[in-house]
């Protein structure tokens, strides 16, 4: 392919548009001008990482292919966000995915940014056979603690799906009173596509709750640290002393809590 009569910006111009086969990118190599050499080598690097990005999201349908390969073939993926915070419920997402799915960046939601979660939540509802999430309240954590909290909420996401899964993987611990068979993964959100889709669903959702108790609440900052102990919300906490929605069984919203009745 002889690239010499096109000048390096009509190039690049070329490869916007129509993007750049393997003939014409070992023609850009050889090219005497720098700028198209760079730009080759660029491509290549980009070729490089979308078949490792590939590779990668394989290797996460590996127990979603055990499973189909025994019968399974509506696998639903459950994981859960907010265990840690001071404030705010817990949500649960289920989904089954199907299996042709491709959502590149698809990985542990704690791992991604916050406009990388909404991007891949509107791209995971889109392709997704089935989704829903569950939700336990502040009262609930009180009442049976946040382990229990969490399960409850994953038992409801699940029992919310408009398809009904035949199999279950979920992250961390395996839920309860669930008339399903399943597995529970240990860091599952970074093992299982499905399970990393569903910790997305979960951590959107609950992050735009506590936006919505931002509103309501907004001496604590909810919409910055999403009821998480930061200092911001911890030096809240010492003036104004917990809220409604506070997890009034954690040490931190009992200290605070007792510090105010005493003043």
């Amino acid at each position: 392919m002889d690239l010499s009569t096109l000048s390096i910006i009509e190039i690049k111009r070329l490869v916007s548009s129509e993007g750049a086969s393997q003939e014409m990118i070992q023609a850009m190599s050889a090219d005497p001008r720098t700028g198209v050499r760079e730009l080759a080598l660029r491509l290549k690097r980009a070729d490089s990482a979308r078949e490792a990005e590939i590779k990668r999201l394989e290797k996460l349908f590996i127990y979603e292919d055990e499973l189909r390969a025994g019968g399974h073939y509506l696998v639903a993926g459950v994981d859960e966000a907010g265990r840690g915070p001071l404030a705010g419920p817990v949500v649960a997402g289920a989904v089954i995915l199907p299996r042709e799915v491709c959502l590149p960046g698809l990985n542990d939601s704690k791992k991604l940014t916050p406009t990388k979660r909404e991007i891949l939540e509107f791209q995971i509802k889109e392709a997704a056979l089935a989704f829903a999430v569950g939700v336990s309240t502040v009262e609930e954590i009180y009442e049976v603690n946040i382990h229990h909290a969490g399960l409850t909420a994953m038992r409801r996401a699940v029992s919310l799906l408009k398809v009904k899964p035949t199999y279950v993987l979920v992250d961390g611990f395996r839920i309860e009173r669930l008339e399903l068979p399943q597995k529970h993964l240990i860091g599952g959100d970074r093992l299982s596509a499905s399970i990393a889709a569903a910790s997305i669903l979960a951590k959107v959702q609950r992050d735009r709750l506590m936006d919505i108790y931002h509103e309501k609440y907004p001496e604590y900052g909810f919409k910055n640290h999403k009821g998480y102990a930061t200092p911001e919300h911890l030096s809240a906490l010492v003036r104004y002393g917990p809220c409604p929605i506070h997890r009034a069984g954690y040490q931190p919203v009992k200290t605070y809590a007792r510090a105010q009745e005493s003043s």
